[in-house]
């Protein structure tokens, strides 16, 4: 026969673990977080197959991971492994393209390229080549240089010309025959066609001293004589 209990209740005590000790659940599900965190917030190659190897070690005998989720798995990874693979190829490819660039680009080295809205760089005294762009026939073309400072230098009257390009040259001097300083000049040209008249886009030839590639955008640039820099984009022309 069992002892009656004779008095108070008997209270029922309760057993709480310590703040710095996880139970067997708690460290799986940290350590599986860890591990699909990383140090970047994504799970790499090196985390997946850890915790894919963790998963097998650690699956209940009784209870195995089924043929679906297995094979799931291992496509995830075989996943994972193609496009590492297709990252780092193409990653190669830009920088084999950037060096191909540089390379062809370093070409023009001590060549002659358009610069657009004509900006002239006269150096030691060299004459600048340029081209007026006719959009049609004209009647005559007025081109006119101005110094930095605005103060016009010299200007040249010619007379019909046809559609297309009408090349001319600027030897450095300035209406009375006096050499200017080399220096950065513009041109412009305006044309007259039947008693009316507009402006025409203007290029000027200058040589390339170097060729750069800004850090920040990647963009092929190449530099003058002035420092100025002009994307390879921009490059419509290269002489000699």
């Amino acid at each position: 026969m069992a002892t009656p209990l004779t008095g108070a209740a008997q209270a029922t005590s309760t057993y709480t673990l310590p703040s710095n000790i996880k139970t067997t659940a708690q460290a799986k599900t940290e350590a599986e977080k860890k591990i699909l965190e990383g140090d970047g917030g994504g799970m790499g190659q090196t985390a997946f197959l850890t915790l894919f190897t963790t998963q097998l070690k650690s699956q209940n005998p009784l209870d195995p991971m089924n043929n679906e989720a297995f094979v799931s798995q291992l496509a995830q990874f075989s996943q994972l492994e193609a496009t590492t693979k297709m990252a780092d190829n193409v990653q190669n490819l830009v920088a084999s393209m950037s060096n191909e660039r540089m390379s062809a680009a370093s070409g023009l080295i001590g060549k002659k390229v358009a610069i657009a809205d004509g900006k002239a760089i006269l150096t030691n005294a060299q004459p600048v080549d340029g081209v007026v762009a006719l959009e049609k026939d004209v009647d005559s073309i007025s081109i006119k240089i101005f110094a930095s400072d605005g103060s016009l230098v010299r200007t040249g009257e010619i007379g019909p010309q046809k559609q297309g390009d009408f090349h001319f040259a600027w030897d450095g001097k300035d209406s009375s025959g006096v050499q200017m300083a080399d220096g950065v000049y513009r041109i412009s040209a305006s044309v007259t066609n039947y008693g009316k008249s507009s402006t025409a886009k203007v290029s000027t030839m200058a040589p390339v001293r170097t060729v750069t590639t800004d850090a920040t955008t990647g963009d092929m640039q190449v530099e003058f004589d002035d420092g100025s820099t002009q994307s390879m984009s921009q490059v419509k022309r290269v002489g000699q």
